[in-house]
């Protein structure tokens, strides 16, 4: 539902971002409302089924540069490190007092979480682990691999 398999002939993820949700309904206009800087905060088991790469790239083209979330398929996971787009987990998140367009700050290294609109700490998020700190700060596992093997 992140991606769909008929936009599979699209390399480009400046196109790609076009299709980000578009079979889902209701979000099909996502990548018009999506704005550099944004952090995704997302319910149980994101990205379940969702293993094309597309589905990272797409949403790292939007310019969303974070998703926090209950929990997440695990291959989504994966490339979503690799890919250097920070995720991270927050047990009970959709429980919280976040609202669309809200303002919210995280520190990836402890998991502290500030919603800046309403002055509320997040104080479920877990943070990066050290493996995904470093292919984070190295721009993703290429040039992680580049720098430290």
């Amino acid at each position: 539902m992140i991606y769909h398999n008929k936009h599979l002939a699209i390399t480009h993820p400046d196109e790609m971002k076009n299709y980000i949700f578009g079979n889902l309904d209701g979000w099909q206009d996502f990548p018009e409302k999506a704005e550099d800087g944004d952090i995704l905060i997302v319910g149980e088991n994101f990205g379940a089924g969702s293993s094309r790469q597309q589905a990272v790239d797409g949403i790292v083209a939007l310019g969303i540069r974070a998703i926090i979330g209950e929990s997440f398929g695990a291959i989504y996971w994966r490339n979503a490190v690799n890919a250097a787009l920070p995720i991270l987990r927050a047990p009970g998140i959709m429980a919280s007092e976040i609202e669309s367009g809200n303002r919210i700050e995280v520190d990836f290294t402890n998991g502290r979480t500030n919603n800046i609109s309403t002055g509320c700490e997040i104080d479920n998020v877990q943070p990066m682990n050290k493996i995904q700190l470093d292919i984070y700060r190295a721009g993703g596992l290429f040039n992680y691999s580049k720098t430290y093997f």
